[in-house]
C-alpha cells in the first residue's frame, strides 16, 4: 500500500494514553500535549471513555468535532490516541497496535493487573513519543511497516462509531452502549458492574437470609402439620411462605440498587 496517497491531507498524532479496562486507571500517557484550553476540553473525552471501556467494543473511534479518538482494548488493557479529524484510519490504529504490541512485550499482565497507582508505567511514554514521530513523518514510514493487513482488518471490522451522545450518564449511573457491532455482537444493556458490599451490607445480606431461611422452615412444618390435623388453617401456611418471599426480595433489591463505580483518571 503507498503512503503518498494517505499523505496529501495527512495531520498528525496529538497524543496517546493507556487505560486498565476495569476501572480506567491511567498506566502511561504521553507527557508532551499541549496545555491549551482547546485541548484540555478533549482530553476530558479520555476520562469519560475510560469509564465505559468494559461496555465497548475492542475498536472504537470518537468522532469530536476537528479531532477524532481511537482506541482498542485487548487484555483487560486499552490504547488511546487523540489526532487531528483528517489523520488515516489505517495509520492511527497500525500506531496503536504498536503501542499495544510493545506494552505487552514489556510488562506482565500481573503488573498490569495488580497496579494500585496512577501512571506507574509512565516511563512507557518514551516509546510512545518516538513511535508518534514516526507516524507523523509518513515518509520515515514507508520502508518500516505495511499498511496492507491493517486496511483489510479496518475494512472487514470496521471501528464502533461512538455517538457524542452516549458519553453522558444520568443519575450516577453509566449508560451502556448496545449497537450491533461487526465482530462484537450486541452489547447487552442488563450489563452493570456493581459497588463491593459493606460490611453493614454483608451482615444486613446474612440475616435477610437467615430469615427467609427460617421462615421457610416454619412454612414446611405447617404443612407437615396440615396433613397430620384436618383443622389446620391453610392461611397460616401462606403467611410463612409470603414472608419467605419478601425476605428474598429484599436480598434482590439491595443487589439491583448497586451502581458502577466512579473512578476519576
Amino acid at each position: 500500500m503507498e503512503l503518498s496517497s494517505l499523505s496529501v491531507k495527512m495531520s498528525t498524532i496529538l497524543s496517546a494514553s493507556i487505560i486498565r479496562v476495569r476501572d480506567g486507571l491511567p498506566l502511561s500517557a504521553s507527557t508532551d500535549y499541549e496545555q491549551s484550553t482547546g485541548m484540555q476540553k478533549y482530553r476530558k473525552y479520555f476520562k469519560m471513555l475510560s469509564k465505559k471501556l468494559a461496555q465497548l467494543p475492542d475498536r472504537c473511534t470518537l468522532k469530536t468535532g476537528h479531532y477524532n479518538i481511537n482506541f482498542i482494548s485487548s487484555l483487560g488493557v486499552s490504547y488511546m490516541m487523540l489526532c487531528t479529524e483528517n489523520y488515516p484510519n489505517v495509520l492511527a490504529f497500525s500506531f496503536l497496535d504498536e503501542l499495544q504490541k510493545e506494552f505487552i512485550t514489556t510488562y506482565s499482565m500481573m503488573k498490569t493487573n495488580t497496579a494500585v497507582r496512577p501512571y506507574c508505567f509512565i516511563e512507557f511514554d518514551n516509546f510512545i513519543q518516538r513511535t508518534k514521530q514516526r507516524y507523523n513523518n509518513p515518509r520515515s514510514l514507508s520502508t518500516k511497516i505495511n499498511l496492507s493487513d491493517m486496511q483489510m482488518e479496518i475494512k472487514l471490522r470496521p471501528p464502533y462509531q461512538i455517538p457524542m451522545c452516549e458519553l453522558g450518564s444520568a443519575n450516577g449511573v453509566t449508560s451502556v452502549f448496545s449497537a450491533d457491532y461487526k465482530g462484537a455482537g450486541k452489547i447487552s444493556s442488563a450489563h452493570q458492574r456493581l459497588e463491593p458490599a459493606t460490611l453493614s451490607g454483608m451482615v444486613a445480606f446474612i440475616l435477610s437470609l437467615l430469615c427467609g431461611v427460617l421462615n421457610l422452615i416454619r412454612g414446611f412444618h405447617a404443612i407437615e402439620s396440615l396433613l397430620q390435623s384436618d383443622g389446620e388453617d391453610f392461611n397460616y401456611i401462606i403467611a410463612f411462605f409470603l414472608g419467605t418471599a419478601a425476605c428474598l426480595y429484599q436480598i434482590w433489591l439491595r443487589q439491583a440498587q448497586g451502581k458502577a463505580p466512579d473512578y476519576d483518571v
